[in-house]
C-alpha cells in the first residue's frame, strides 16, 4: 500500500511572491502535484484556463458549494476561490504530495478537515517591501493595492494556525526553506512508523 502524500498549504499576503515560490518548488520537484483552484474572478494577463485556475461562473461555484464538492472555499476581494476535495484526496491516497496555494481563511478550513496538513505562511521582509512588490507587478489600481495592504495585518493575526513561516527575501532561498520543511515532515516518526515497524 502506498504511503499517503503530504498536503502542503502555502499562504501569504497578496504580492508577497507566494506564487513564484510555489512555481519554483514545482519546477524543482515535478513529483509534487499542484492543486488547481476554481475561481470566479476574471483572468489576469498571461493566465491560462486549466493552468493557473479553473475559471467558472458564480452560479457554477454556488452549485459546487451546495453539493459539498470543495475541501475549502472562500470569498476574497469579492471573488470566490475553492479547492475541489475529490482531486486532492485521490492524489494524496496515491502517495503524491499535493500543494495548495490559498488564503488564510481557506487554510484554516483545510486544517480543520485535514489536521495533518502542513501550513506554511510566506512573509515579506517588511510591509514597505510588500507595497513595492504590489505596485511593481502593475496589475491593480492604487485603491486595490491599499486595500490589499490593509488586509496584511488581519492576515498576520491568523499566523497562529500555521506550522511554519518562511520569509521571502529571495525566491531561491525561500524555495530551499520549503524543501527543508518537507524533508523534516517526511523524517517524522509518525510518517515513517509503518516502515520502521516492518523491520521487526
Amino acid at each position: 500500500m502506498a504511503k499517503k502524500g503530504l498536503l502542503l498549504v502555502i499562504s501569504g499576503p497578496s504580492g508577497v511572491g507566494k506564487g513564484t515560490v510555489c512555481a519554483g518548488l514545482l519546477a524543482k520537484h515535478p513529483e509534487i502535484s499542484a492543486s488547481l483552484s476554481s475561481t470566479t474572478r476574471s483572468k489576469r494577463k498571461g493566465e491560462v484556463e486549466g493552468v493557473h485556475y479553473n475559471f467558472i461562473t458564480e452560479r457554477v461555484f454556488q452549485e459546487s458549494i451546495e453539493n459539498a464538492e470543495f475541501l475549502e472555499w472562500a470569498k476574497v476581494y469579492n471573488n470566490y476561490y475553492g479547492t475541489r476535495k475529490q482531486v486532492v484526496d485521490e492524489k494524496i491516497s496515491l502517495g503524491r504530495d499535493v500543494l495548495l496555494e490559498i488564503d488564510t481563511v481557506g487554510a484554516k478550513h483545510v486544517k480543520t478537515h485535514v489536521p495533518e496538513a502542513i501550513l506554511i505562511f510566506i512573509m515579506p521582509p517588511n510591509k514597505g517591501e510588500l507595497a513595492r512588490r504590489l505596485r511593481g507587478r502593475a496589475t491593480d489600481s492604487e485603491e486595490v493595492i491599499e486595500k490589499r495592504l490593509s488586509c496584511f495585518e488581519a492576515e498576520l493575526k491568523e499566523i497562529g494556525y500555521y506550522d511554519y513561516v518562511v520569509f521571502n527575501h529571495n525566491v531561491q532561498e525561500a524555495v530551499k526553506q520549503v524543501e527543508t520543511i518537507i524533508q523534516a515532515e517526511k523524517s517524522r516518526v509518525s510518517y515513517l512508523y509503518d516502515d520502521i515497524a516492518a523491520m521487526f
